[in-house]
């Protein structure tokens, strides 16, 4: 058998994630096997075993292939030496929701993991990373916030741990609802004014701030 040389193993790599975007797209997590991928991508079940251990390892790496650049762009406005958190975070979310609008594989990787994986108690240890990444995602919005809030950009006031579950949700809820019909609103149109209201609510809304002790 002749080794596959770097180049070529990274390349049969990408075609696996990319069979396998667009498999669990189609069919969803639960009803998705190996064979399918390998049968899409014209390989053998060898292959995939090759370069992943099983089917939760593929799911993960192809999720991971989306989610890092954007995570680490995340992570740059909650660096405390970042001297515009607040401008970072805005360009940051409205870069999220243009991506998904233009970006195929971003939406389909959004689509799969809002509507195509079934929590269903099945596949705990995907459930749980996924339960480790929400909490990592709050724990950094309120970082951001925070950070903002020294920078003289947020009120001092400001229950930043309500503000980044409030962000959190409305994010999400507007990528779950846009990605089950996308014909219902026009996400790249209004991308920016979705997010200014969101920070509108954050700068000014009474709802958001710590509660005094009568």
């Amino acid at each position: 058998m002749v080794r596959k040389t770097k180049e070529e193993a990274i390349a049969t790599r990408n075609l696996l994630l990319d069979s396998a975007e667009e498999i669990f797209f189609e069919k969803g997590y639960s009803q998705t096997t190996l064979m399918d991928v390998a049968n899409h991508a014209n390989l053998t079940r060898g292959a995939i075993y090759w370069h992943f251990k099983n089917k939760i390892e593929l799911f993960e790496a192809m999720v991971e292939r989306v989610h890092l650049p954007l995570e680490s762009l995340a992570e740059a406005c909650a660096d405390e030496n970042e001297a515009d958190p607040l401008g970072r975070f805005r360009e940051f979310s409205i870069l999220l929701l243009q991506k998904v609008a233009t970006d195929n594989r971003q939406r389909r990787v959004f689509s799969i993991m809002l509507h195509k994986f079934e929590f269903n108690g099945e596949v705990q240890h995907l459930e749980e990373r996924q339960q480790c990444a929400f909490t990592e995602c709050t724990d950094r919005i309120e970082r951001t916030f925070k950070n903002a809030i020294i920078k003289g950009q947020l009120p001092k006031d400001l229950d930043v741990r309500q503000a980044a579950i409030a962000k959190h949700a409305y994010f999400t809820g507007i990528l779950h609802n846009w990605l089950f019909f996308p014909k219902s609103f026009d996400l790249l149109a209004m991308a920016e004014s979705l997010v200014e209201n969101y920070f509108h609510m954050l700068l000014h809304s009474p709802h958001l701030r710590l509660k005094t002790k009568v």
